[in-house]
């Protein structure tokens, strides 16, 4: 197969930016609609936001369904048994949930901020747990953020708190935390599948994570009671345009992540990185215009530490991969002048990575998702 050329690749890398911006600060600008928006004629907010999450995974389990029938990738590869994603699914399906239940307790922009903070939660269970070591500059890092996300919480706009349905700082930023915590276990259960099963890709994730979370998302909101789903499901049959609108909002929500995946599979995770971070930071702006959601200059300060701390941590990590990638090099040119040891081939010998450095690659892997 000939390689790409760099105009096909740039072209690819634009394309998939274009979508990741698209869908998600579309679904940003729904997600707000719908939760803080008066439908009707007698002027009833919708709720229910938790069952938004529903649609949502079947949704995107219809997605890859389509993508995996009409490429069905090697004749001989073996995707993993659709029972393998049954326990991570259980993860994936509460912590969505839990984010989206928050927009109940606070605005759409403090959410965004929260939900940016994954860094924080990962660095105190690597630190505490693991006995991971990190850089003065990773914690300078974890400190703007955090200290941003303070900053913003603090801050007062009684314009944006009026459209929150039942404002409650502590359990939104709450749920916000338990969404991130189960977020890490879902990325450490899906890294499990991908090192277990050779020929899984991104489509098989997620397909097969949600068709379990479809039918968790349905046993729980029918059969649980007070969990809302026959009042969402009669709340959606007499005001059609809430249809639409969570409509809308599945298929963004499903279009992003296919780009995600893509982004990461051609461009790796640190490319995937930048674009989500940037889009964060895009959304919170186009929030405070589309919306009018006006924000202090005291919570402005937040939103710009916040990004500049995540800034900075992407170049923090731009700079370790480029550091690595030329340890890599020194390494394999030194080990091509000795002579193989009896039974290895050269190419097997020249495939050894350093322990360390696969240890700082795993580290800052799930450090950046």
């Amino acid at each position: 197969m000939a390689p790409e050329s760099h105009a096909w690749k740039t072209f690819t890398f634009f394309l998939c930016v274009v979508a990741i911006y698209a869908s998600y600060i579309s679904q940003g600008v729904l997600q707000e609609k719908l939760s803080t928006k008066k439908y009707g004629q007698d002027g009833q907010r919708f709720q229910y936001l938790a069952f938004l999450h529903l649609p949502q995974c079947a949704m995107c389990f219809l997605w890859s369904f389509s993508m995996l029938s009409i490429w069905q990738g090697e004749p001989r590869s073996k995707p993993p048994p659709l029972r393998a994603y049954c326990a991570p699914s259980i993860s994936n399906t509460i912590g969505p949930a839990c984010g989206i239940l928050a927009l109940r307790y606070i605005s759409f922009p403090a959410q965004v901020l929260a939900k940016s903070s994954k860094m924080i939660p990962v660095m105190l269970m690597g630190a505490i747990v693991y006995g991971v070591r990190y850089t003065l500059q990773e914690y300078l890092c974890t400190l703007l953020v955090a200290g941003g996300v303070s900053i913003f919480a603090l801050g007062k706009n009684t314009s944006i708190s009026s459209k929150v349905a039942s404002p409650n700082a502590p359990l939104g930023y709450g749920l916000c935390l338990l969404n991130l915590g189960l977020d890490g276990f879902t990325n450490a259960s899906q890294d499990s599948l991908t090192a277990r099963y050779q020929h899984i890709n991104a489509w098989h994730i997620m397909m097969g994570m949600n068709l379990w979370g479809t039918i968790y998302m349905s046993l729980f909101m029918f059969l649980v009671p007070g969990a809302g789903g026959f009042p969402a499901w009669r709340f959606c049959a007499s005001h059609l345009d809430v249809s639409w609108d969570i409509f809308w909002f599945c298929l963004c929500g499903a279009i992003g992540q296919n780009f995600i995946f893509l982004t990461i599979s051609r461009f790796g995770a640190l490319a995937n990185t930048t674009v989500t971070t940037t889009r964060k930071f895009v959304s919170i702006l186009i929030s405070s215009i589309w919306n009018k959601n006006s924000l202090s200059r005291q919570q402005w300060t937040g939103v710009c530490m916040v990004f500049g701390g995540l800034s900075y941590q992407i170049w923090l990590t731009y700079q370790k991969k480029h550091r690595q990638a030329a340890e890599g090099r020194v390494t394999v040119s030194t080990v091509g002048t000795q002579t193989p040891q009896r039974g290895r081939s050269p190419v097997s010998h020249h495939r050894g990575r350093s322990p360390s450095i696969h240890r700082a690659r795993k580290r800052h892997h799930h450090l950046h998702r």
